[in-house]
């Protein structure tokens, strides 16, 4: 579930109009310059591709604090899901993964307000209320939704195994009213343990204070890498609530705004088409025509985003596509160690879904 829309969580939002040229085309216009009257000129803002280029460097917002998807060494170097994403965006705009700097995205409103950020990356759900405050949300990167953390020796399989047990959870959250509203609309009853952050949730569960912890299931992986005795619980497998996580940018600049989304795009398709960070060189002498287009040996789509024609490459070489981006950060070869579930492929049975990167 979204970091920005809980009061746990820094991230009041406010609204923002976007601000859009457009051509003069309508036929009052034509009259008008007919009879003579003075039009106001207009000024075409610089667009954010142009921006970002001009500055030499992407200026990317997360929040370090969930392992997996954002953390930051004491060398200062930045990591996880979220940092990938800002990393590919960067090597699709300058061939590098390099030229990215990244601030730190305390809310939705202080993004609005901030004009050198370029795009947040930091487990945000998106929705339409958001959306109406001025910003576009980039392709879902990571599908998200509140679940259950157990011992094993619980031997529950599902949330209604919970019944009448002692939940742990951070209150005053949406995560309180999806738990309420799952467990009152079945007619259940459970006893709710409230804990002053999810930093306490290993003693309570070690000690019997709770049965059950919940929050997202991106949480709930952070927590569990951190547990002493972590092959002891164990994570249901069904959510109750879904929380599509996604990049944002401002409303206004669909140029810079399609180089995000396609790059998302790249990451999920290149999965699906065999390309990955260790043979996207030699796939340049594929006989498939959809790995040659996307390499741009077939020349097109680096002209239809106004980049390189070997942009999707330069990303893939960069960070991997998303199977090697999802198992580096929070899959089997990451601490936290998630299962894809609904972030793998839909030939896989999952959501990850790519429309076709041609003409």
């Amino acid at each position: 579930m979204c970091s920005c829309g809980r009061s746990t969580r820094s991230s009041a939002p406010s609204k923002q109009a976007p601000v859009r040229s457009r051509r003069l085309a309508h036929p009052l216009a034509i009259g008008t310059l007919v009879l003579g009257v003075s039009m106001p000129s207009i000024v075409l803002a610089q667009s954010r591709l142009d921006v970002v280029r001009k500055r030499g460097t992407l200026v990317c917002g997360v929040t370090p604090g969930v392992s997996g998807f954002a953390a930051v060494d004491k060398a200062g170097r930045y990591s996880g899901l979220d940092v990938d994403i800002c990393r590919a965006v960067a090597a699709a705009i300058f061939g590098t993964a390099d030229k990215v700097r990244f601030t730190d995205a305390g809310t939705v409103d202080g993004f609005l307000k901030s004009p050198d950020v370029d795009m947040v990356s930091r487990r945000l759900t998106w929705s339409l209320q958001r959306e109406a405050m001025g910003l576009l949300f980039g392709p879902v990167t990571f599908y998200d939704g509140q679940g259950f953390l157990v011992p094993r020796a619980l031997k529950a399989m599902a949330p209604r195994d919970l019944a009448n047990r002692r939940i742990c959870i951070v209150p005053g959250t949406v995560t309180e009213y999806n738990l309420n509203t799952y467990y009152q609309s079945r007619k259940l009853g459970f006893q709710k343990v409230v804990l002053r952050s999810l930093d306490q949730a290993e003693g309570e569960l070690a000690t019997g204070g709770c049965h059950a912890l919940t929050a997202d299931l991106s949480e709930l992986g952070s927590v569990l890498s951190r547990m002493s005795k972590r092959e002891a619980f164990e994570i249901l497998p069904e959510l109750i609530s879904k929380e599509p996580l996604g990049p944002i940018v401002r409303q206004g600049d669909d140029q810079f705004f399609n180089v995000v989304r396609w790059t998302v795009f790249a990451l999920i398709a290149a999965e699906e088409l065999g390309i990955t960070s260790a043979n996207v060189a030699e796939k340049k002498a594929s006989a498939d025509l959809d790995v040659r287009r996307f390499l741009g040996v077939v020349p097109g789509n680096g002209r239809a985003l106004g980049l390189d024609e070997a942009w999707a490459g330069n990303v893939i070489r960069a960070v991997g596509n998303y199977g090697e981006i999802f198992e580096r950060n929070v899959g089997k070869q990451s601490p936290v160690r998630l299962e894809r579930r609904l972030n793998g492929l839909w030939t896989d049975g999952g959501l990850m879904y790519a429309p076709l990167l041609r003409q």
